[in-house]
């Protein structure tokens, strides 16, 4: 179960640095990028392998989303340098919706290491407290302290010096409560996950074979 949920993992986090540039609203004052809605499930994924797998198995995970986006970041620039050919009329398109700034990237990458690490190091310490009891305190705590750490991160890096201070923190403030909301709501979701992982590790040690197959 850790290589699916490691590829989860990954898949949503590229997924949600190519969907960075679409914003939606909800409302008339809230705005948000649509990555938020995929970025915001990496948690819970990273919470049920620290609690089914260890520290080390989630810090080695966050070790390989850092390394996918550095990769990505680069073929990404390499898709956009290839020559277009004559025939293709979308080359400024495609630059617009695959390019970040430089700041934003920057700002996405140190927002990413920071709270992931954040999430798994509160996560960990949590369960050493609590062992396999109240999942959902360790799940919700270190979610919401972690997702708070990444949106003032990244919008303080992205954005600071760009706009009002006011509408910098109005801007933190909403994105938060989004995540915030998710976190508390996908709690279900990582007890289902942690059943199912832990399911199949009883499995593996007593018929390794099964499970192979």
């Amino acid at each position: 179960m850790l290589y699916y949920l490691n590829g989860i993992f990954v898949g949503l986090l590229i997924l949600s640095n190519v969907l960075a540039v679409k914003l939606f609203s909800i409302g008339d004052w809230v705005v948000l990028p649509a990555a938020v809605i995929i970025y915001v499930f990496t948690y819970p994924i990273l919470d049920v392998i620290t609690e089914t797998y260890g520290k080390e198995a989630a810090h080695r995970t966050v070790i390989t989303g850092f390394i996918t986006q550095i990769f990505a970041v680069f073929f990404i620039w390499i898709a956009i340098q290839l020559p277009s050919a004559a025939f293709y009329e979308h080359q400024q398109s495609f630059e617009l919706i695959f390019t970040a700034g430089f700041r934003v990237t920057i700002a996405s990458l140190v927002a990413y290491v920071v709270s992931q690490n954040l999430d798994v190091i509160i996560f960990d310490k949590l369960k050493q407290r609590h062992g396999e009891k109240k999942l959902w305190i360790r799940n919700n705590l270190s979610t919401m302290a972690s997702q708070l750490v990444d949106t003032a991160i990244f919008i303080t890096i992205a954005f600071l010096g760009t706009m009002p201070l006011g509408a910098l923190i109005a801007m933190i403030f909403s994105q938060y409560i989004f995540k915030f909301l998710v976190a508390i709501l996908d709690t279900p979701v990582v007890y289902a996950l942690v059943a199912i992982c832990r399911r199949a590790e009883r499995k593996e040690k007593t018929d390794p074979a099964a499970v192979r197959a």
